[in-house]
C-alpha cells in the first residue's frame, strides 16, 4: 500500500529546486519501490509562502522559480501569512528545511524546526544551523513529541557517513575521523594549484550553486566546522559547539605555497579532524599538508572524503564527487523515505 505524505518545503534555492526536480523525476520509483507518494502542500522562499492542500506540481514551481520569479507571485500565494502560521494550520506530515544558513542565531530556521516538532511533523534538514546551535534541545523536543529528525544532507551532500557510523558500526569506538568535508574549498585549492586565481575559482563555485549563500562559510572553514559539530554530536556521543573547535580557513593559503608542495609530491587540503587522545576528543579544522598518495590527498576538485578509524571495524575510506547540489537534495529524499516508513 502506498503511503501519501503531505510535505512542506522551506527554502527554494539550489538545494530546494533540485529536491523538487528529484521528486518529479523519481515519483514513480518512490511509489513503486518504496510505497511513498509525496504531496507538496506548502512551499516557502524568502518572499512568502503558498499553500495548496491538493498538492502543487513540482514542475510548475520549478518553472516559476527558474523564470526568476518568487513565491509572492506564484499561484495560491498566502499574502501576509508567515511560515510559522502556515505550519500551525496546514497539518502536514513532514517538513523539508533548506533555507539559508544563519550561524549567529539559526533563525528563522530554528523557529520553523521547533514549530514543526511541536506540531508532530517529521523534519528533514539540509540547513545545518539549527542543529549546530540547538542540537540537544531539538532532539529532546523531538523525542517528547515522537517526531523523527534526519539530516544526512547537512554532512557532505550525498556521502552517507552519518548513516554508516550510526547504522553500520554497532558497538565500535571511533578513535579518529578526519576528512575533506567542503567541496568548494577543495575545488578552490585545486584550481589555485593549477594557476587559477582565488577569486576566479570562488566565482566558479558560486556559478554552479556549490558555494554557500555566504561563501565565507566555505573559505573560512565554518561550513567544515559545522559538519564536525554534527558529526561529534551524532556519532561520537560528544556534545560540542563551534567554540570547541580550532578553526582555520583557506584564505591564507597562497598559490606559491601550493606550487611548492606540489613540487614535493604534496598538497594542501582543508582537513577536519576528531582524534581521541587520552580520555577526550580533540577537534580541529585547518589547512593540512598531505602526501599526494594519502587518501585525503587524492580528494581532488569537487571531491569530498572521510577516513574513519575504529577499534573493531578497522579503517574505512569514503569519497564522493559532488559539483552540483543534486546529491545533497537526494539525501533529503533518502531521509524522508526513511522517516516515512514508520
Amino acid at each position: 500500500m502506498t503511503k501519501k505524505v503531505k510535505v512542506t518545503i522551506i527554502g527554494l534555492g539550489n538545494v530546494g529546486c533540485n529536491l523538487l526536480q528529484i521528486l518529479e523525476n523519481k515519483k514513480n520509483e518512490l511509489k513503486n519501490s518504496y510505497h511513498v507518494e509525496f504531496s507538496i502542500i506548502c512551499i516557502a522562499d524568502s518572499s512568502g509562502i503558498a499553500i495548496d492542500l491538493d498538492g502543487f506540481k513540482p514542475l510548475e514551481i520549478l518553472a516559476h522559480k527558474h523564470s526568476g520569479k518568487r513565491i509572492n507571485t506564484f499561484k495560491s500565494y498566502s499574502n501576509g501569512k508567515t511560515v510559522l502560521e502556515a505550519l500551525e494550520e496546514i497539518n502536514c506530515d513532514l517538513v523539508f528545511e533548506a533555507s539559508p544558513v544563519n550561524l549567529e542565531t539559526a533563525e528563522p530556521a530554528l523557529s520553523y524546526c521547533e514549530k514543526a516538532i511541536e506540531k508532530g511533523y517529521h523534519l528533514v534538514l539540509a540547513n545545518k544551523a539549527p542543529l549546530v546551535i540547538a542540537f540537544k534541545d531539538l532532539h529532546e523536543k523531538a523525542r517528547y513529541n515522537n517526531v523523527g529528525i534526519l539530516y544526512s544532507a547537512t554532512f557532505c551532500g550525498g556521502l552517507p557517513v552519518l548513516n554508516i557510523c550510526r547504522r553500520d558500526m554497532i558497538a565500535g569506538k571511533i578513535t579518529k575521523i578526519q576528512g575533506v568535508f567542503n567541496a568548494t574549498s577543495n575545488f578552490i585549492l585545486d584550481e589555485m594549484a593549477k594557476g587559477q586565481s582565488f577569486d576566479k575559482a570562488l566565482l566558479e563555485t558560486q556559478k554552479r550553486g556549490a558555494a554557500e549563500a555566504d561563501p565565507k562559510l566555505d573559505i573560512e572553514g565554518w561550513d567544515t566546522a559545522n559538519k564536525l559539530v554534527l558529526l561529534a554530536n551524532t556519532v561520537l556521543d560528544v556534545s560540542i559547539y563551534l567554540k570547541d573547535i580550532d578553526v582555520q580557513g583557506i584564505t591564507q593559503v597562497t598559490a606559491d605555497q601550493l606550487k611548492l608542495h606540489k613540487d614535493k609530491n604534496e598538497t594542501i587540503k582543508l582537513v577536519a579532524a576528531a582524534v581521541f587522545e587520552g580520555n577526550n576528543y580533540v577537534f580541529s579544522v585547518k589547512p593540512t599538508i598531505l602526501s599526494l598518495s594519502d587518501f585525503l590527498g587524492t580528494c581532488n576538485g569537487w571531491e569530498m572524503g572521510v577516513e574513519i578509524h575504529s577499534d573493531i571495524y578497522g579503517i574505512s575510506y569514503h569519497k564522493l564527487w559532488e559539483r552540483e547540489p543534486i546529491p545533497t537534495a537526494a539525501s533529503m529524499i533518502r531521509d524522508a523515505v526513511q522517516l516515512c516508513k514508520y
